[in-house]
């Protein structure tokens, strides 16, 4: 069992973030996806120019391997930027996270560096839904659907921590896995 996840006191099920555990309603459901919604239309904004981003990339570095760490530095900058946020968000709420947990956080969109995007396929591709971005792999919509599989591919040929491979391929689906799962919590709330 991951260091991060806890026993929910209900059955075996196990809850990847703090807070209670509970079955959402369908109006907590939309809810919660309006306010996915705006902090993908916050991200984009942030997002329409490289110079604008500023990453804290000593910061990150201190935590990768010297291989990792050359996978991150080929991210976009905005990229490197919102993986900081992530990774702090999540080291806020789990500081003793496992050092592959951080990691995979770091460069969990990595994959996205194969591809530059142009401004305005930045914003179309954010504004497509992840799903019908696999039914439509095309060009930029292809590597956004397919970014934590090529992600992966990427970190295991530059020689990464393969933990840190696996749970980079599985954020956007983490099937059980509970640091998978903490790492798609924290990536929807960026």
């Amino acid at each position: 069992m991951s260091g991060l996840a806890r026993k929910t006191g209900e059955g075996n099920r196990l809850c990847p973030y703090p807070g209670p555990v509970r079955s959402l309603t369908s109006a907590a459901r939309l809810a919660r996806k309006a306010r996915g919604y705006a902090g993908k239309v916050r991200r984009l904004a942030r997002s329409l120019r490289a110079r604008d981003a500023h990453p804290d990339d000593a910061w990150a570095i201190s935590l990768l391997t010297p291989a990792e760490a050359h996978v991150y530095l080929g991210m976009d900058p905005r990229d490197r930027e919102h993986a900081c946020r992530v990774t702090r968000h999540l080291l806020r709420d789990h500081p003793a996270a496992a050092p592959e947990v951080v990691a995979a956080a770091l460069l969990h969109d990595c994959g996205k560096s194969i591809r530059p995007y142009h401004v305005a396929e930045r914003v179309l591709v954010g504004l497509v839904p992840n799903r019908l971005t696999r039914l439509l792999p095309v060009g930029a919509l292809s590597v956004r659907a397919y970014h934590p599989e090529l992600g992966a591919e990427l970190l295991a040929r530059a020689g990464a921590r393969p933990q840190v491979a696996r749970l980079v391929a599985r954020h956007h689906h983490p099937g059980g896995d509970p640091d998978a799962a903490l790492l798609h919590h924290y990536d929807d709330l960026e």
